[in-house]
């Protein structure tokens, strides 16, 4: 059985930091690609950031690129996104994928499994 936690948002104030977490079971970690998208309200789900199975490749949308930092450690089966001088416009539901082959993908369609999402509130 294939599960999908992701943790560690919350509520902060603009330029302020948060680091979440994704803990997968129920399958090789290791062998997929992992990705974070968001959804804030009215808008449709948006892909932020993705890694590879090894780690060793990564890829961000352009309003993220040099804030956050995507990285996984495979003997926790854990993925994380740093982000740093968050914006208001950061605010949304953060959800954590993975990805149905090794190599990493920027569309919601190359992800077999997705967590319940966890908020990520900035204020201004």
């Amino acid at each position: 059985q294939v599960q999908v936690v992701e943790s560690g948002g919350g509520l902060v104030q603009a330029g302020a930091s948060l680091r979440l977490s994704c803990v997968v079971s129920g399958f090789a970690f290791r062998s997929r690609g992992m990705g974070w998208f968001r959804q804030a309200p009215g808008q449709d789900r948006e892909f932020v950031a993705t890694i590879t199975g090894s780690g060793g490749a990564t890829d961000y949308s352009d309003t993220v690129k040099g804030r956050f930092t995507i990285s996984r450690d495979n003997s926790k089966n854990t993925m994380y996104l740093q982000m740093n001088n968050l914006k208001p416009e950061d605010t949304a539901v953060y959800y954590c994928g993975a990805s149905r082959t090794f190599g990493y993908s920027i569309v919601q369609d190359g992800y077999f499994s997705w967590g319940q999402g966890t908020q990520v509130t900035v204020s201004s």
